[in-house]
């Protein structure tokens, strides 16, 4: 394992929240200078490479991995899939996490899943089922997220108090990562059959 390499897989699972140097820091033990020095290597290298789809974004220390804006238009397509067609089994599950525990950060919900949620998160917004609902007051000011007024219309809701009734608590020890997942998707089966099948997504 490289320096770069654990450089770039600490962007890659920061997503859109970013990371600060300092971060990096703490995380690998590397001096300030010599992170700085490696993100611009690494910057270059993306930027050199043609057949790399990938670039570095820096915000007030806070770096964060990005597409290149050549690719743009295939990504759009990719997101803006119309509602009719189904919602993979990893949108699902990130939707009923969000619904039961909203608002809550995209770490967290990785930290629940197991897994890096970005993009299917990424792809709910912009189905306008999830939506940003504030940022936490921490260092980062990472976004929260919530269920939309869409997504009670679409899975037939007046409020989420109208959702299947479920103790969290009780089942932090479930051996499921997301225990509201099996719930929600049991509860609405119905409407979910009548989805077209899907690819799974991260």
């Amino acid at each position: 394992m490289t320096n770069i390499e654990q450089i770039e897989g600490l962007l890659f699972v920061a997503g859109d929240e970013g990371i600060s140097v300092a971060e990096i820091e703490h995380a690998t033990g590397f001096a300030k200078p010599a992170i700085n020095t490696m993100l611009t290597t690494l910057a270059t290298h993306y930027a050199d490479d043609d057949d790399c789809a990938l670039m570095i974004l820096s915000t007030a220390n806070t770096y964060r991995l990005a597409t290149k804006a050549t690719i743009a238009p295939v990504l759009k397509r990719y997101f803006e899939a119309p509602l009719s067609t189904s919602l993979s089994q990893a949108s699902l599950e990130v939707l009923a996490i969000i619904a039961y525990r909203q608002p809550l950060t995209r770490i967290e919900i990785d930290e629940i899943r197991g897994v890096q949620s970005g993009s299917t998160i990424q792809k709910l917004v912009l189905r306008q089922l999830v939506t940003e609902t504030g940022r936490l007051s921490e260092p980062g000011r990472p976004i929260l997220y919530g269920t939309t007024d869409l997504f009670l219309d679409y899975f037939g809701l007046k409020t989420l108090d109208d959702l299947p009734a479920i103790d969290l608590d009780a089942l932090t020890d479930s051996e499921h990562p997301a225990p509201e997942a099996d719930l929600f998707m049991t509860a609405f089966q119905d409407k979910l059959n009548g989805q077209h099948p899907d690819s799974e997504e991260n």
